[in-house]
């Protein structure tokens, strides 16, 4: 099977990629609720998906943060748990080889596991008493020192793509000391187990469950980063979340759309793509998603053009760009859906489950009062 990797061009990518995500929504409806879609990403490591973000230096394609929104639109429109999920290691792996955080022998291993195996990774950061970690709570799971290595104990949260994870990268308090270090845990290590605790209504197949580590033993090489005497820096490759919602609702906008131009009840001439009712309501539609469109990839590409320095300011902007895309991606799908009516609520429709999911980007970092209050301060800065 042809490797994305051997592609040159976006182009070629993109029609590689649409062929292999076409079955990805019809595997998730024939799936017990909750299942997770397996089949789904083991076709994106046959291709190398997984690949596309490590550094060309590395061995990777080293596509930029713009060509990665793209691939990420791609498969949300063919399903949003999926896209979210892979989109996670997607920019953890992009954003490794940029900042090069960890020490080279440890990332080394990983990307080598990473390109020839299609192996996946992950960060397990929230839990039950802190939350989400960009509040600042401080980790309740530790790492204690025990000779020339770790003893990791705790329980993560939200751990989006458990089931099928090679390594999870596992944010710990450090054992008499102030301090927070990242660790990276392999699945296969004993005393690491995923609980399947995931029960929300929104991105079923996201294998969202708790990560339960029970004095899970490392080598001292596992503690990869210390983060708490870090400064949160802006995080480009956070994109992919409002990319993964714009994705939902251009998959709504299609199908609302092909209804409109098929549907034609006996009480009109034509379809009802015809009403102005209805023509109100797909160029209200068509209109925020190219608003999103546009100021989702015109910030990427900015990201894309500018030095670290730059990059370091763009905290409001990447803030506003997930506030606004994903709010309007609720704005979208609520429309599709309206252009559809009452046939729109059907099980089996695509409908439902675009309208669960996409409620999901409320939820993903940064949160909008957050965004709101960094805008704030920046006006008053510029001022």
């Amino acid at each position: 099977m042809t490797n994305l990797t051997d592609l040159q061009t976006k182009e070629e990518r993109v029609e590689l990629l649409s062929k292999i995500i076409k079955p990805f929504g019809e595997r998730i409806r024939q799936l017990p609720d909750g299942a997770f879609p397996y089949e789904n990403f083991k076709d994106l490591q046959k291709i190398g998906y997984p690949s596309l973000t490590v550094s060309k230096e590395d061995g990777g394609a080293g596509i930029s943060l713009d060509e990665l929104l793209t691939y990420q639109q791609v498969i949300a429109q063919a399903d949003g748990s999926t896209a979210l999920s892979i989109g996670w290691h997607m920019g953890i792996m992009k954003h490794l080889g940029e900042s090069r955080s960890w020490d080279k022998n440890i990332y080394t291993k990983v990307i080598k596991d990473v390109i020839e195996n299609g192996a996946l990774l992950n960060n397990a950061a929230t839990e039950p008493a802190t939350g989400s970690p960009t509040r600042g709570g401080k980790p309740e799971t530790t790492a204690v020192k025990k000779g020339d290595g770790w003893v990791i104990t705790g329980r993560k949260t939200f751990t989006t793509l458990s089931p099928i994870l090679t390594y999870f990268v596992v944010s710990a308090s450090i054992d008499g000391t102030d301090d927070v270090g990242n660790f990276l845990v392999k699945h296969d290590r004993e005393g690491v187990n995923v609980e399947e605790t995931w029960d929300s209504i929104a991105m079923r197949g996201s294998g969202s469950h708790d990560l339960v580590l029970k004095e899970v033993h490392l080598g001292k090489e596992n503690l990869v980063e210390i983060t708490s005497n870090q400064k949160r820096k802006p995080a480009g490759w956070l994109l992919h979340i409002p990319a993964c919602y714009l994705g939902i609702a251009q998959a709504a906008q299609k199908d609302a759309v092909a209804f409109a131009t098929s549907y034609s009840p006996n009480s009109i001439k034509g379809t009802i793509s015809e009403l102005p009712n209805v023509k109100q309501k797909l160029g209200d539609l068509e209109l925020i998603l190219l608003e999103s469109q546009y100021f989702l990839h015109a910030v990427a590409e900015k990201w894309d053009n500018s030095n670290e320095e730059t990059r370091n300011t763009m905290g409001p902007e990447l803030g506003a760009v997930k506030l606004s895309v994903t709010n309007k991606a609720v704005q979208g799908v609520d429309l599709a859906m309206r252009v559809v009516g009452a046939q729109s609520l059907k099980l089996k429709n695509n409908f439902e489950r675009y309208y669960r999911d996409v409620r999901a980007g409320l939820h993903n970092p940064p949160m909008d009062d957050m965004t709101i209050m960094q805008l704030a301060d920046k006006s008053i800065r510029e001022l």
